[in-house]
């Protein structure tokens, strides 16, 4: 029986700013039936540069042949697996739950300080978080938050940054 190595990587990939690159990238994902945990695409300090945090479980080798044809696609500059970097990976979240009591409020609240989330907004029945932190943290305060009902959440995926002087540049 085959042993199955797949871990959770961090890809970061630098693309031109131009119309279809996100779809581009996708695709070719889709194509190599691998699924993305989570994406997310911001601008960067250089202009007409993007850059994708994506997270995708896979074998090392499976993923390496992922990144270099990443580098087959025109507006790809530059991708980087920072699994194994010592990459500081960060989520943001906020999520909305029923607070419709003083003593779920005050719980609420407690676990808020707990996490360092920010209160974001209270209402007569609800209390909105935002939290920011490392997946498996934030993981943990919605399991603590399901027991009052979340009304309603979102979070961002992935983002990573190497650390220090190791820092990965774009270009």
């Amino acid at each position: 029986m085959a042993e199955n190595n797949s871990k959770k990587h961090t890809i970061i990939v630098w693309l031109e700013d131009e119309p279809g690159a996100l779809n581009r990238v996708v695709n070719m994902f889709r194509r190599r039936a691998f699924n993305i945990e989570s994406l997310s695409v911001g601008h960067t300090e250089e202009t007409n540069i993007s850059r994708m945090t994506l997270s995708v479980i896979g074998e090392d080798n499976h993923v390496e042949q992922i990144t270099k044809n990443l580098y087959k696609l025109l507006e790809v500059v530059k991708v980087t697996d920072v699994t194994s970097e010592g990459a500081l990976i960060r989520e943001l979240a906020m999520v909305k739950v029923t607070a419709d009591n003083p003593q779920s409020r005050s719980e609420i609240m407690q676990f808020a300080e707990i996490f360092k989330a920010r209160v974001l907004d209270v209402a007569n029945d609800s209390i909105l978080l935002e939290a920011v932190g490392a997946e498996d943290e934030v993981d943990r305060l919605f399991g603590l938050l399901r027991r009052y009902g979340i009304k309603e959440s979102v979070r961002t995926g992935r983002v990573a940054m190497a650390r220090g002087s190791a820092a990965v540049a774009a270009i």
